[in-house]
């Protein structure tokens, strides 16, 4: 069942109709390949081409008493095109038509999702062009670390976004492979030159070697590839929970006129969306492990990973297609609060510059063990209330000797750790 919440041209890949009309377009390319063979006489091609056609709901009553989806959809062909249905599926397996259509169903999804990326990526990059000069603090183990800017944020999940994408065309190249080989893949009954016909006819390349199926080490690639994007748009969605949160509050995901937060508490505005990302996440990792699981069979063939299949292969796509489209409109519309970033920068009471005053001491000839312990004393009497870094460190009787009071500062002038914003965007958006 199509989930309520899919988008349109995700929900017609994987409807029945559209999985039959590709079953169907691949036994038309067989039978014409056949009948370039010589095997099907033209005439019998142009009553199949002209009388094929098929019912969901037909194929579903036939499937019930044969137990077989590919029979019934035969069958329902056979019983639309009288006679010369018995043309059709000439040498194939069911897996010959299942495989090669899966391959254009999962190709299609992937170029929508591609397209998703593409967008998210457009947004990504305006929003760090926005607040690229907007300062905050950069955070290690969720505690305090050193000034960076919120458009550095953002560019680091662009060029996250840049591997992702080139990870998503590997996978589609390497899911874009059919076979029309027959039952173990040896072509008894069969032509290579069928299987290159139809498969150039799809925008498919034919597997060189096949079993009965095309390998699910492809399979596992495209959907582990959609689950690093998962954990990609989860990584956003987490920092953007963690930055929305009361004690820091810095971003905040859009809250709709009219939304509600809580059923008990008014005030609430709770991160929903993004929370709802990282929930989704696991879901599209988990069914990258049955895409894994998938790649061992039994010899040929076993059908084991069929029904995984039928689960993960609208499943993952949907869920990152709708995880893609959420993500860009969070982006597009989140609530960042500046003055809230300079205010907690602030909290810590210079400390963030720490490691400055202890570099330059060190370079002034106090060893680096000695300039740590001097710089971490001043810290510490900070930490414990008694008033900032800076009047901690122009106080120390052993900084003065190495440190004047214009060299340290300039150590707390905050452009010194964001000279370099530049040349980082430079490499993240403007080369190759």
């Amino acid at each position: 069942m199509i989930p309520r919440y899919t988008r349109p041209e995700m929900a017609k890949i994987w409807s029945l109709e559209n999985k039959y009309q590709k079953w169907l377009e691949i036994e038309l390319l067989v039978c014409e390949a056949w009948a370039q063979q010589g095997v099907i006489p033209q005439d019998a091609l142009a009553q199949i081409k002209q009388k094929a056609s098929f019912s969901v709901e037909r194929i579903a009553e036939v499937e019930k008493r044969v137990k077989h989806d590919v029979i019934a959809f035969i069958t329902n062909l056979e019983e639309n095109i009288g006679p010369e249905g018995r043309y059709l599926h000439l040498g194939l397996t069911s897996s010959d038509i299942l495989d090669t259509a899966n391959a254009v169903l999962l190709k299609e999804a992937m170029e929508i999702i591609l397209q998703d990326v593409k967008e998210v990526m457009s947004t990504l990059k305006e929003q760090a062009l926005r607040y690229k000069d907007t300062i905050m603090i950069g955070r290690s183990h969720g505690v305090h670390a050193e000034p960076i800017t919120f458009g550095l944020k953002l560019a680091l999940f662009y060029e996250e976004m840049k591997r992702n994408r080139s990870r998503l065309h590997q996978a589609l190249e390497n899911i874009s492979y059919g076979k029309i080989s027959g039952a173990v893949g040896t072509y008894a009954y069969l032509e290579p030159e069928v299987e290159t016909y139809v498969c150039k006819k799809l925008g498919l390349k034919p597997a060189s070697v096949s079993s009965q199926i095309i390998q699910r080490d492809r399979y596992a690639h495209y959907f582990t590839a959609l689950a690093i994007l998962a954990g990609t748009i989860e990584k956003i969605a987490l920092e953007i929970r963690h930055l929305q949160r009361t004690e820091v509050l810095e971003v905040e995901e859009p809250f709709g006129k009219g939304q509600k937060g809580s059923s008990a508490m008014p005030h609430k505005r709770n991160p929903i969306q993004c929370e709802n990302l990282c929930g989704l996440a696991r879901l599209v990792r988990t069914n990258s492990i049955a895409a894994l699981e998938n790649i061992a069979l039994w010899h040929e063939r076993d059908i084991s990973h069929s029904s995984v299949e039928r689960v993960i292969m609208p499943d993952s796509t949907i869920l990152i297609d709708f995880m893609l489209h959420r993500l860009k409109n969070i982006l597009a519309n989140m609530h960042v609060y500046p003055e809230k970033m300079k205010q907690n920068l602030e909290i810590t009471k210079g400390l963030i510059f720490s490691q400055g005053i202890l570099l330059a001491l060190a370079q002034k000839g106090l060893p680096r063990q000695k300039a740590y312990e001097v710089v971490q004393a001043c810290a510490m009497r900070v930490w414990q209330g008694e008033g900032d870094l800076k009047s901690q460190i122009l106080a120390s009787k052993e900084i003065k000797k190495y440190l004047t009071p214009e060299e340290v500062a300039q150590i707390f002038d905050l452009k010194h750790h964001l000279r370099h914003v530049e040349t980082i965007f430079a490499r993240v958006f403007y080369e190759n």
